[in-house]
């Protein structure tokens, strides 16, 4: 039974979070992330070192909240929590200043030992929150917080508080680990004594590897974008845990990042040099020639002005860079470049600026407000990373209307679609393989396209600034995943299908967005797949145009035949009600748990939905049960029963088990529905009964026609069944005529010829 009061309780645990400490994209998501999740209706309170970095504003802020020792191997350290709420958000800071007093977050050489301190905190903090606070789920993220899971398991499981917590763990980037010598397993983590942890933790004979603990120890996997988790179970990406990630799939997926769109917002940014919007870009132009002339390149608008905002690093494509840059710029575009990192890169971007003074600009230092200009002020922004787990330069840069040339890899493949000249979609440009001339020619594509064919330009300029790339996406999908691990909980209404309880006819529009995740997984419901490798982006526009199109020739079809031959259509609907009490059979029976059987199997959590669900789909049933009754034929009841069946089940296809074991229901109640009819009714699906043991070409094709009925047949196409869906919900609300129309019907309207009209009355007169 779900508990509608209780909320569902976050701690979201994490290295750096923005505003306070952030060194990359780790920071931004744990700055972002958890509001979106409040605003979605849980509880979150955040984890994060009180580094001495943070700034004195922030630390006048926080108030001691709580202090205790954390043991370490063989010693006892000091612990305290201090407070602050910000945006909803508690912020727990875990303070001990041998640790984290220091003048940056990582780099030291005791950072094994510093970060498995964190860890150990996390989970000896539980049980300080705040009154009223229980844990449920246990968010960590990156090698900094991955013992977290093992500690949680070895040390505290058992314990009332704990056992109700569940753990997942969000890669990052997988190529920063937390190997360190094994020494440290006894001396700091105190788990050499114990088998298990000693074995999962060992990535070779003397080292061990932070986050191949986790990734064995976590109940779910993240990671930040469905490109990226396919790939880090390549040996190409995977950087040594493809093995133990390929072993644990089921429970990994990759749920893309967002942005905070508030405070990249060009409308707004008081950052920039002029404010602008999709609908007037005037702006945009003004940045442009104001940072060309900042830069020292030629104020020129009708050049287009190409920048990149990065670490000057082998992973950010810089290779490409070097290999490409005299072809790009003697072509005739704009270049600048901001970032610092390999000296190498550093040195070679200054000799491309000494050679082509006016055309490039190298910016050899980390200026965030100078990164905001240019983003503002590019026509393109260069992003060619040999792999990029999601990304959130080339996301920011479509906020601001600036094109993004990417290589097709981890989220940049997710995120940008690349333009297609015929059809004009798309949001940028992009290459595949990791190659200097291929980034060279996507590079002079968008050129062209900018110097060639500008209202196409501005019209991919309109597209990409149109994409939502907000936080309350994501933010679903971690609630999806978190409401998963705990079924018992109730989703506030907020958050879940509001349409799909109160309104039923709202619902055509919300089912489509949510049915269309598991087409991948080929699971009935996103939350209860935790490993589902491939996420779908909910897209309700195309399933609504399919509706109302199907609406409209399903209008037309159900006028046409109705004109047509309504003794034929009473023939072949008596002939399907046959068909249906022959599915009732205990064979039958045994067939339709075994449909529903794979589901119930391998998602026991959902039992809990799944009786509200049943409930749903009765209530429905009987409605629609009702309304057939006071039609005017015996013909037109069995054919609105026949539609309810069909439609019940897709229509409520949000939760798991609705979708599988609503079919085995209606196909039982119309056999019991139909009984009370007429009696002539019942003579007539005797004649047929004997009729189809005679008759073997229309019995096979009766039957056959019923068998594709049920859901099974959403399973190959379920998109097809989403567009099916919408009109049939409507169906049972409006009066009883609508309800035949189905894209079988015109085919078994037909199937009955004279000759077989003849055979029928024959064969009713030698019965009686």
């Amino acid at each position: 039974m779900a508990d509608s009061s209780k909320k569902m309780q976050i701690v979201f645990a994490s290295a750096e979070c923005a505003p306070f400490v952030k060194t990359g994209g780790l920071g931004d998501v744990a700055g972002s992330l958890p509001a979106a999740l409040v605003r979605a209706g849980a509880e979150v309170i955040v984890m994060v070192p009180k580094y001495a970095t943070i700034k004195d504003e922030y630390k006048a802020q926080m108030e001691h909240f709580a202090d205790f020792y954390v043991s370490l191997g063989w010693r006892n350290e000091y612990c305290g929590l201090e407070k602050l709420e910000r945006d909803g958000v508690t912020y727990m800071f875990v303070d001990n200043e041998r640790y984290f007093a220091r003048d940056y977050p990582y780099g030291f050489f005791d950072d094994g030992e510093r970060f498995a301190f964190f860890s150990k905190a996390i989970t000896e903090s539980l049980q300080h929150l705040p009154a009223g606070f229980e844990c449920d789920i246990l968010h960590c993220n990156d090698w900094q917080t991955a013992l977290a899971p093992v500690f949680l398991r070895e040390f505290y499981q058992g314990l009332p508080l704990y056992d109700r917590v569940k753990t997942v763990f969000s890669i990052h980037n997988v190529a920063f680990q937390g190997q360190f010598s094994d020494t440290v397993m006894e001396d700091i983590l105190g788990v050499a004594h114990i088998p298990a942890a000693a074995t999962q933790l060992r990535c070779d004979a003397c080292s061990i590897n932070y986050m191949l603990g986790a990734l064995h120890y976590a109940d779910a996997i993240t990671t930040v974008s469905p490109t990226y988790a396919g790939e880090i179970q390549t040996p190409e990406f995977g950087e040594g845990l493809d093995g133990v990630l390929r072993e644990r799939s089921y429970a990994l997926q990759g749920i893309l990042n967002g942005i905070d769109v508030a405070a990249f917002d060009p409308a707004t940014d008081k950052r920039i040099a002029a404010n602008y919007t999709v609908d007037d870009r005037s702006g945009k132009a003004v940045c442009k020639a104001k940072l060309q002339e900042e830069l020292g390149l030629e104020v020129r608008d009708d050049r287009p002005l190409m920048v990149m905002v990065t670490r000057l690093t082998r992973q950010k494509g810089l290779d490409l860079v070097m290999y490409a840059l005299d072809r790009i710029l003697s072509g005739g575009v704009q270049v600048a470049v901001l970032g610092t990192g390999d000296r190498d890169y550093e040195d070679g971007l200054r000799y491309f600026q000494d050679k082509y003074p006016g055309t490039m600009a190298a910016r050899i230092e980390f200026d965030p407000a100078l990164s905001q200009r240019m983003y503002a002020a590019a026509d393109m922004f260069l992003m060619p990373s040999k792999f990029e787990p999601c990304g959130l330069s080339q996301i920011i840069a479509m906020r601001y209307g600036t094109l993004p040339i990417v290589r097709e890899t981890g989220g940049l493949k997710d995120t940008v679609v690349p333009y297609n000249e015929f059809t004009g979609e798309g949001t940028g440009f992009s290459f595949s393989n990791f190659n200097g001339d291929e980034m060279g020619d996507a590079v002079f594509r968008a050129a062209r396209l900018f110097w060639d064919n500008r209202d196409a330009w501005n019209q991919l300029v309109t597209q990409a600034m149109s994409q939502d790339f907000s936080w309350t996406r994501s933010a679903d999908k971690y609630l999806d995943l978190y409401f998963f691990m705990h079924p018992e909980i109730e989703r506030p209404a907020g958050v879940t299908d509001v349409a799909a309880v109160d309104e039923p006819a709202a619902a055509e529009a919300e089912p489509a967005a949510t049915v269309k995740e598991p087409a991948a997984a080929e699971e009935p419901k996103a939350e209860e797949k935790p490993a589902a490798k491939a996420e779908v982006k909910p897209d309700a526009k195309p399933a609504a145009k399919k509706t109302t199109a199907r609406k409209t020739t399903a209008k037309k079809a159900t006028t046409t035949k109705a004109a047509a031959s309504k003794t034929s259509a009473a023939k072949a609907t008596t002939a399907k009600a046959s068909t249906t009490r022959k599915r009732t059979t205990a064979a039958a029976k045994k067939a339709a748990e075994a449909e529903v059987a794979p589901e119930v199997k391998a998602e026991p959590a959902a039992k809990a939905p799944a009786k509200t669900a049943a409930k749903k789909t009765t209530a429905t049933k009987t409605t629609t049960a009702k309304k057939a009754t006071a039609a005017k034929s015996t013909t037109t009841k069995a054919a609105t029963t026949k539609a309810a069946a069909k439609t019940t089940p897709k229509a409520a296809a949000k939760p798991a088990v609705k979708v599988e074991e609503a079919p085995s229901e209606p196909k039982a109640k119309v056999a019991v529905e139909a009984k009370p009819a007429a009696k002539t009714t019942t003579r007539k699906r005797a004649t047929t009964t004997v009729k189809k043991a005679t008759t073997k070409a229309a019995a096979p094709k009766a039957e056959a026609k019923d068998e594709d009925k049920p859901a099974v047949k959403a399973e190959p196409a379920p998109k097809a069944a989403e567009a099916k869906t919408a009109p049939k919900t409507k169906a049972k609300t409006e009066p009883a005529k609508k309800a035949p129309v189905s894209p079988a019907a015109p085919a078994e309207e037909k199937a009955p010829t004279k000759k077989t009209s003849v055979r029928k009355a024959t064969a009713t007169r030698k019965r009686h």
